[in-house]
């Protein structure tokens, strides 16, 4: 989730709809100035009992923050608190329950993507060694019940934990027991921007599939594959979801003000301090109406914070988040942007992939939705096969995509070698969640303790 900073400059009020508009037509760019942004959370754990550690707690998740800056990371500060770290990688940040995040830096190809990953792993693993701190890559807390779990003392956090069962019985779940890996990436028009985020709801599921990997809840197997994808579905359906009106004639940029401003609000960022405005409308904010804060008017920070707020499958800033994946080891960090970054950002494989997809109902994809978290390859098409079918020509698509991108390393190498975890998965036919099943069935025995061991970092 997002990191508030320290704005800069002015902080127009909004006085028309423009400004709204505004804020995804800056996004705008030439393919040349297209950048990979790519984000991924790891649990954090003490190796010797496996406990998720507090933020004040000797060794804690404060202390492991300030060990970082001895990298060269700079701590931000909210209301006396570290709360995350800024440096030429990107930001390192907390989710609510302690989750590490490195938000990366907007990067040029996908070499420069894994070089990142590497960097920021390498650091954690040495701090964690000196601190008995391990890193688990995986999309759910497989032994840990939410009233095990600390709170990280971040204000926009206490305001979504109170809120968030008021509107769904798994957005607490969602917070405090689930890790993700996401990609940012650009557009060039408005209409590029609503092909790149049609293909990128049509193809969640098949992201969503390969990167199954939270099959295990309370100590034991969930009856799911990727029970984080699950979660999503009972968090709070005012602001997730599949987005029907993306597929429709005419969506753009103004479409989109419109669903956002339909999502409540949370809170807005007043003088260092997050004032709780959950459930209230942004568009009585508009009219100097907010309860919370009756009489103001929002700024373009405040439409920024509030478009932050809304949690579909795709989502839309001043560039398009992919935001379909559990957490995972390394390789599969690598994979992600490599399968959107391929798929979206060579104008060949993109129409490709709208060719794919583009005459599914939005009936047939809900449906997919819906079957992925449980099924994932075995999820049904509209057409009688399985997402298991067409990966492949998927992961094709992907594959031309990168190596047409031409971004090549010292030794020669296009990107496409990122994508090797995913023909591998598609290959076997077996997704991360299913390996991890089988070893708990097999040579685990049923110990899931054994899980820290396999999927560290």
């Amino acid at each position: 989730m997002s990191t508030k900073t320290v704005s800069q400059g002015a902080d127009p009020v909004i006085e028309s709809r423009d400004q709204l508009i505004a804020a995804f037509a800056k996004g705008e760019k030439t393919s040349e100035k297209w950048r990979i942004g790519t984000e991924h959370e790891k649990f954090v754990y003490c190796t010797g009992d496996h406990h998720a550690p507090s933020y004040d707690e000797p060794g804690g998740i404060r202390d492991l923050l300030m060990a970082l800056t001895r990298y060269g990371w700079q701590p931000i500060e909210e209301n006396g608190h570290v709360i995350a770290l800024s440096g030429p990688d990107g930001t390192v940040s907390l989710e609510p329950a302690g989750q590490l995040e490195l938000s990366g830096a907007p990067l040029e190809n996908l070499h420069q993507t894994c070089a990142e990953t590497g960097r920021h792993l390498e650091q954690i693993k040495a701090i964690g060694a000196e601190t008995a701190k391990g890193f688990l890559g995986v999309g759910m807390w497989p032994d840990k019940s939410r009233e095990e779990l600390p709170i990280m003392p971040k204000g926009r956090y206490g305001i979504m934990l109170r809120h968030m069962p008021r509107v769904g019985s798994l957005g607490l779940d969602m917070m405090l027991r689930t890790c993700t890996i996401q990609v940012n990436l650009d557009y060039a028009t408005e209409a590029d921007m609503v092909k790149k985020f049609r293909v990128g709801l049509a193809l969640q599921p098949l992201a969503t599939a390969l990167f199954a990997n939270s099959p295990f809840t309370d100590g034991k197997p969930n009856g799911f594959l990727s029970y984080r994808s699950h979660i999503w579905s009972d968090t709070d359906p005012a602001r997730t979801g599949m987005l029907p009106f993306v597929f429709e004639d005419g969506f753009g940029y103004e479409r989109y003000a419109d669903y956002a401003l339909d999502v409540p609000m949370y809170f807005v960022y007043r003088d260092g301090k997050y004032i709780d405005a959950a459930g209230q409308s942004f568009r009585d904010f508009l009219q100097g109406k907010l309860p919370a804060m009756p009489g103001e008017l929002p700024t373009e920070s405040d439409w920024t914070d509030h478009l932050s707020t809304a949690f579909p499958e795709v989502r839309l800033k001043s560039f398009l988040e992919m935001r379909g994946a559990d957490g995972g080891r390394w390789n599969k960090i690598c994979a992600l942007p490599a399968f959107w970054v391929g798929l979206l950002y060579d104008q060949t494989a993109l129409d490709a992939a709208w060719d794919l997809v583009k005459d599914w109902s939005m009936d047939a994809r809900q449906t997919l939705r819906d079957s992925v978290p449980r099924l994932a390859l075995d999820a049904p098409l509209p057409d009688g096969r399985t997402l298991r079918d067409i990966a492949p020509t998927v992961l094709d698509i992907a594959t031309a995509g990168l190596t047409a991108r031409a971004r090549l390393n010292a030794s020669g190498d296009n990107e496409s070698g990122f994508l090797d975890p995913l023909r591998e998965i598609v290959a076997s036919g077996k997704v991360p969640a299913q390996r991890l099943l089988d070893k708990y069935h097999g040579e685990w025995g049923g110990d899931l303790s054994r899980i820290y061991a396999d999927m560290s970092f």
